[in-house]
């Protein structure tokens, strides 16, 4: 513990911290779209369970820290390229991304609804355990980008915990009003996939060896999310 009476332990928490946050953003706006497809009753537990899982996953990969390490070693050679099990799972997760964030773009697009027994047109909904095993296979490629991070960032696995442990916290608080906020505006609704299809294919690069700042996709997308609440605040003056 005597680690906590140096200065430098408190600002490598404090960033590490800030950057657990900044990218769990991502994590929290897909859990919010998946929340919102399953019965009413059910998101609640959706999301708190799916930010439950990532918080445990997180630790036991941050307890496991040497296999970490040694996932980044090349384990496959395509015509003098390297693939890594990290790689791999970078790309398969950006791959499900890509494809899940598209579909779900083309059904909000097309207004494909069920028609209840009543003849009143209901949306879609998905059950729990599917919610809850997208939010664990999207949690799993987030975990690894988050441990990296901090494994980068800090070697006191100590700080690493408190981090992740402090950010999921924070998840769990904005979860719902994130949730609620994207689930009753559409237009936030496709900037949120948009947003996931960025993030789709910035681990698709990643896992190709090409470093993306993330810098620069967090500003594009909090750009087009203030475009997009000036046009909410003009449609409202103007109904």
């Amino acid at each position: 513990m005597e680690i906590f009476l140096q200065p430098d332990t408190w600002v490598a928490l404090l960033t590490l911290t800030f950057l657990e946050i900044v990218l769990g953003i991502d994590n929290i706006i897909f859990i919010s779209l998946v929340a919102g497809k399953v019965p009413e009753e059910s998101q609640k537990k959706a999301r708190v369970g799916g930010l439950s899982i990532a918080l445990i996953m997180r630790i036991l990969l941050l307890l496991s820290i040497t296999w970490i390490i040694g996932l980044t070693k090349p384990v496959l050679t395509v015509a003098d390229f390297e693939l890594s099990w990290r790689d791999i799972i970078l790309i398969a997760g950006g791959i499900f991304l890509l494809v899940k964030s598209t579909l779900e773009i083309h059904h909000k697009v097309e207004g494909q609804h069920e028609e209840s027994q009543n003849g009143k047109r209901t949306k879609k909904t998905i059950s729990f355990s599917s919610a809850i095993l997208q939010i664990v296979l999207l949690d799993l490629v987030f975990s690894f980008d988050s441990i990296l991070t901090a494994v980068g960032l800090t070697d006191q696995i100590i700080l690493m915990v408190i981090a992740v442990v402090v950010a999921i916290i924070v998840m769990m608080i904005f979860a719902k009003p994130v949730g609620e906020f994207v689930n009753n505006h559409p237009t936030i609704q496709i900037l949120a996939l948009s947003f996931l299809i960025l993030i789709g294919v910035m681990l698709i690069v990643e896992g190709a060896h090409y470093h993306v700042p993330k810098g620069y996709i967090y500003f594009a997308v909090f750009f087009s999310l203030a475009i997009e609440m000036l046009n909410m605040r003009y449609r409202k003056k103007n109904v």
